[in-house]
C-alpha cells in the first residue's frame, strides 16, 4: 500500500480525500476511539462498544488502525482470516450480519514479524483502509486508534473530519489521567467533538457476588472530565471473564452476563447511541 498522494494534510481539494469522504458518505456516525495512554484497554473497549452497538440492531463497522499491534482480529477471533475481494475492492470482514471488520492485522502475513514503518507510510495505509474498503451504508464505524497523539489518531481525525466523533479511554490512576487529559487537549486542537470519556479498570467486580471494590485511585475520570468539561460515559470495573472473554475471542457483551461489567458496558453502549445521529 501506499501514502496519501496529497500529503498529511489531506486538503478539501486532495482527490484522495475527495474519494475517501465518497466512500465514508453512506456511514452516519463516525466514533474514535482514542487514549493518551497504552495499556487502558481500549481496543477492549471499543470491540465491546461495536459489538453492542451491532447487537442493539445498528449496522457497525470497526476499524482497527493500531498498526504495531492490532488486537481486534484476536478479540474478535477473526486472527488469520483473509479480507475478500469483490470487484476488486477489499471487503470488511464479517463477524456477523450486522458488524464487518477491518484491521492492518488482516494484512500482515505473520503475526509475530514486527511492523515497521515510518510515519508516512503508516498513514498512507490507515487512509487507505478507509477509502478503499466497501464500507457500505453503516449506522456506525468505530475507529480503534493507537495510544497517544501522534501520526495514528492525527491522520484519522484529519480525514473524518468535521464528523467524527471521540470517546476518551482512560484508567482510574493518575499516571494514565495526566496521559489523557493531552489527548482531550489533542481533540480540542484538531475540532474533534469528545462523546464522553470511559474510566476503564474501575474496581474489581467480584465473579461471585457482584461487589467492586476499588483497587486503584477512585474517580480520577470523573475528576478529569469535571475539570475539562467532558461528559463521563460511564466506569467498566475488572472482571475475570472479560479478560478471558477477550483471550478466547468471544466479545464479553455479546456472552448475555448480568453483572457490574456488563451492565456498565450496556450503558455506555446505550448513551453513545443515544448520542447518534440515525
Amino acid at each position: 500500500m501506499s501514502g496519501s498522494a496529497c500529503g498529511g494534510a489531506a486538503p478539501a481539494s486532495c482527490p484522495s480525500q475527495d474519494k475517501l469522504t465518497a466512500n465514508l458518505s453512506g456511514i452516519k456516525n463516525k466514533i474514535v476511539v482514542l487514549s493518551g495512554k497504552g495499556g487502558v484497554g481500549k481496543s477492549t473497549v471499543a470491540t465491546n462498544l461495536a459489538v453492542g452497538l451491532s447487537l442493539a440492531g445498528f449496522n457497525v463497522g470497526l476499524l482497527d488502525v493500531d498498526v504495531h499491534g492490532p488486537s481486534v482480529p484476536h478479540l474478535l477471533k477473526l486472527a488469520g482470516v483473509v479480507p475478500g475481494f469483490e470487484n476488486g475492492v477489499l471487503q470488511p470482514v464479517p463477524w456477523s450480519d450486522k458488524l464487518g471488520v477491518m484491521s492492518v492485522g488482516f494484512l500482515v502475513e505473520n503475526r509475530a514479524d514486527p511492523v515497521i514503518w515510518r510515519g508516512p507510510r503508516k498513514t498512507g495505509v490507515i487512509e487507505q483502509l478507509m477509502r478503499e474498503v466497501n464500507w457500505g451504508e453503516r449506522d456506525f464505524l468505530v475507529v480503534d486508534c493507537p495510544p497517544g497523539t501522534g501520526d495514528e489518531p492525527l491522520s484519522v481525525l484529519q480525514r473524518l473530519q468535521p464528523e467524527a466523533k471521540v470517546v476518551v479511554v482512560t484508567t482510574p490512576q493518575q499516571v494514565a489521567i495526566a496521559d489523557v487529559r493531552r489527548s482531550i487537549s489533542f481533540c480540542r486542537a484538531v475540532g474533534a467533538p469528545i462523546v464522553g470519556l470511559v474510566e476503564n479498570m474501575s474496581g474489581y467486580a467480584c465473579p461471585h457476588c457482584g461487589k467492586v471494590e476499588e483497587l486503584f485511585s477512585a474517580d480520577g475520570g470523573v475528576d478529569l472530565c469535571a475539570e475539562m468539561g467532558v461528559p463521563f460515559l460511564g466506569r467498566i470495573p475488572i472482571d475475570p471473564l472479560l479478560v478471558r472473554d477477550g483471550d478466547q475471542g468471544n466479545p464479553f457483551v455479546a456472552q448475555g452476563r448480568a453483572n457490574p461489567t456488563a451492565e456498565a458496558l450496556q450503558a455506555i453502549v446505550g448513551k453513545i447511541s443515544a448520542d447518534a445521529k440515525i
